[in-house]
């Protein structure tokens, strides 16, 4: 098979803020006189939209939740984030792999980005950093119910791509994925798909045992092998 499609995580491998999100919904819950777990943070938030990470958490700690309410919260959410993004002289982006992407028309090759995060926070960040003119489809947390790690959200993304492209046809085992978590690495295996970990975010042998590759850097990455790897599939 041949190499024609990258798919790209976002918090983790593009842009280093999953404390920034934590501390805003730590932020949200203080205003509404509860108390903060890092648990519940780690296992309702991470990799979801704000909309359904909310909704478990309050709905966990007792709170009737209305369609209204979330409403509120996720907007307060993602303009408090975006103010704290303007309010810092640079963006904690992973430069290396903007360069990366920024190689990618020379390649031939068309990008997805798969995220958990809003579709706001990432246009507002792909924006500023000048890469939204490289990304053919977006995936974000308001496209897909299911968390990681279920494929639910890549499988939309080749699925996009087919559809934007329709002599592209896409298969999974065209696609390469790039994450930072056991989680979503997970997921994307479960597409059926190639997948490269990234140690942004944990280190190098708990992606190593999941991952078909492991980088420290993404300019570490051998596009030409994989194509090789493919191509014997």
């Amino acid at each position: 098979m041949t190499l024609k499609a990258i798919l790209f995580d976002f918090s983790g491998v593009i842009i280093n803020d999953e404390n920034i999100h934590r501390q805003l919904i730590n932020d949200l819950l203080i205003g509404e006189n509860l108390r903060p777990s890092g648990d519940d943070y780690y296992n309702l938030c991470f990799g979801r939209c704000d909309r359904f990470c909310l909704k478990d958490i309050l709905e966990k700690k007792g709170r009737v939740v209305s369609s209204d309410y979330l409403d509120r919260l996720s907007i307060k959410k993602a303009q408090d984030y975006r103010l704290m993004i303007e309010g810092m002289e640079t963006i904690p982006l992973y430069e290396t792999v903007i360069g990366f992407i920024r190689q990618m028309p020379e390649k031939c090759l068309h990008l997805a980005l798969v995220t958990g995060a809003s579709k706001d926070e990432v246009e507002f960040i792909l924006d500023r950093a000048k890469i939204a003119e490289y990304f053919d489809v977006i995936v974000t947390g308001e496209d897909v119910k299911a968390r990681q790690p279920q494929p639910d959200a890549y499988l939309l993304a080749m699925y996009k791509l087919n559809a934007k492209y329709p002599d592209l046809q896409l298969k999974p085992n065209n696609c390469l994925v790039i994450e930072d978590t056991p989680a979503g690495i997970e997921g994307a295996k479960k597409a059926q798909m190639q997948v490269v970990g990234i140690t942004h975010t944990y280190p190098f042998h708990m992606l190593h045992r999941k991952a078909d590759w492991c980088v420290d850097y993404l300019a570490e990455l051998d596009l030409d092998l994989v194509s090789q790897v493919l191509a014997r599939d």
